[in-house]
């Protein structure tokens, strides 16, 4: 692990500060869901949005911007943590959502703060504004498919329970089945267009979207797209739900996974 880059000293002040907008946001959220504090929405968003604000200004400097733009592991993680944090807050305006910053925020704060310590050097010009735009667009789709993997293994917790007719516990404060279902769908309909936005403007911007190095994250995308079509389609032509859902869900999230992490984990902390 590297020591802290002497010109990112600034910064530090801004990460404690997110990392304790977002444990805090978390806790109340978890003290809720136990039944001892009232829901207070409006408090978990504004401290979810004092998170944002601080997170987002120390990300500006640890990705380098506005003269490049460094994603190594870590700070392709912790911009990942940041924009479903941001999804979570928005899509609480109009759906039940805020119940997944009881674990996302947590890991949007431990992430800044492990990008703070070790911060990678994986620089690209920030003049390159069609990659910059293709790389935004796939991480905020990687957000959104992220967001749908733990709305869909709340989604089997919900239905495991329902089906062994427990009605107490975590099942006694979320939202009805069809409500839990209908906002997976919503947030693989919006991350299949992102992740559309993605593929597209990387053939677009890049020479060669098949060349070595790129081939594994554009076949790995590619059946990610196709997985998440598939079930899209299910859904709308044949009503496939429940926990073909979740299964289909979890395994389209798994190959983008491997496709954009899983291979930056390998070449930057593995191969050095």
């Amino acid at each position: 692990m590297e020591c802290i880059n002497p010109s990112m000293a600034a910064f530090l002040p801004f990460t404690l500060l997110a990392a304790a907008f977002y444990l805090a946001g978390a806790s109340w959220v978890w003290l809720r869901l136990a039944r001892k504090v009232p829901e207070r929405a409006m408090l978990v968003r504004m401290l979810g949005l004092g998170a944002l604000l601080t997170h987002g200004f120390a990300l500006y400097g640890h990705l380098g911007l506005p003269l490049d733009l460094n994603l190594g592991f870590l700070e392709a993680a912790s911009l990942v943590s940041w924009l479903i944090c941001a999804f979570i807050l928005l899509s609480s305006l109009r759906h039940p959502t805020l119940n997944l910053a009881a674990a996302l925020f947590p890991m949007a704060a431990l992430l800044g703060i492990l990008t703070h310590i070790s911060s990678g050097d994986v620089r690209m010009p920030r003049s390159e504004d069609g990659l910059f735009f293709h790389i935004l667009a796939s991480l905020s789709a990687y957000s959104l498919f992220a967001l749908a993997s733990v709305q869909a293994l709340l989604l089997a917790m919900q239905n495991h329970q329902l089906k062994h007719r427990h009605v107490r516990g975590l099942i006694s404060v979320l939202p009805p089945l069809q409500t839990m279902e209908r906002l997976l769908f919503d947030l693989l309909l919006a991350g299949q267009l992102l992740l559309t936005v993605g593929i597209l403007s990387g053939f677009l911007f890049f020479d060669d979207m098949f060349a070595r190095g790129l081939m594994h994250k554009t076949l790995l995308s590619m059946a990610a797209w196709l997985t998440f079509g598939l079930l899209l389609i299910g859904h709308w032509r044949l009503g496939w739900r429940g926990m073909t859902a979740v299964r289909w869900t979890l395994g389209g999230s798994l190959l983008l996974l491997l496709a954009y992490f899983g291979s930056k984990f390998v070449l930057q902390f593995i191969l050095g």
